[in-house]
């Protein structure tokens, strides 16, 4: 297996095309072996070479896509969640890593996941009270409300979509995986649009 293919995180789908997780090479290939690989699709394909066969003296290999679409798969995995759950990095990535309060661009390292409402006075800890927020922005706020603080949000805190979910989730999405989940995008998210964040 080359240094590539063995980084690379393939996009699993149950066999009517939604998104499910995501899974390394390996587990990919037992997948096809099994024959439980309804369709693949993507550009970008890896082919994997195995041992000679004593034979035919023919080296095996098997190619697999970066998107694949498994049979079954709905069964024995459990229903997918109607809200991501909720992580910090999803939250600094869902906002473009941008203030919610002065707009700055900043590292994870310098964000907090700051509570709209405050949690001191019965705001929940969800993807629509928790924005990102530079450590200033966050003291300064305090245990206030935006409209208490004079803070006014520059962005609207939301659930992301599922696919949306599956972005947030993996750094390293191949090209031909990104166009498969940004089709499944809404039209008024961040990730479409990260200037309006």
């Amino acid at each position: 297996m080359t240094a590539l293919a063995s980084s690379v995180s393939i996009l699993v789908l149950d066999a009517g095309g939604t998104p499910r997780r995501w899974i390394g090479v390996e587990e990919a290939v037992a997948y096809y072996c099994k024959e439980q690989v309804a369709w693949d699709y993507g550009e970008h394909s890896f082919t994997l070479r195995g041992g000679i066969s004593r034979a035919s003296g023919q080296q095996s290999s098997l190619t697999l896509r970066s998107i694949v679409a498994v049979r079954g798969d709905r069964a024995h995995r459990a229903p997918l969640a109607a809200t991501p759950a909720l992580s910090r990095e999803m939250l600094f990535a869902r906002d473009c890593h941008v203030c919610a309060y002065c707009g700055r661009r900043l590292r994870p390292a310098e964000l907090t996941a700051e509570h709209v409402h405050p949690r001191s006075r019965g705001g929940k800890t969800s993807w629509t009270n928790l924005v990102s927020a530079c450590k200033p922005c966050n003291l300064r706020k305090g245990d206030r409300t935006p409209e208490q603080a004079r803070m006014p949000l520059l962005y609207v805190p939301y659930v992301p979509s599922l696919c949306e979910a599956f972005i947030l989730r993996n750094r390293r999405i191949l090209a031909d995986q990104m166009a498969f989940l940004m089709a499944g995008v809404p039209a008024g998210s961040r990730l479409r649009d990260p200037l309006q964040a």
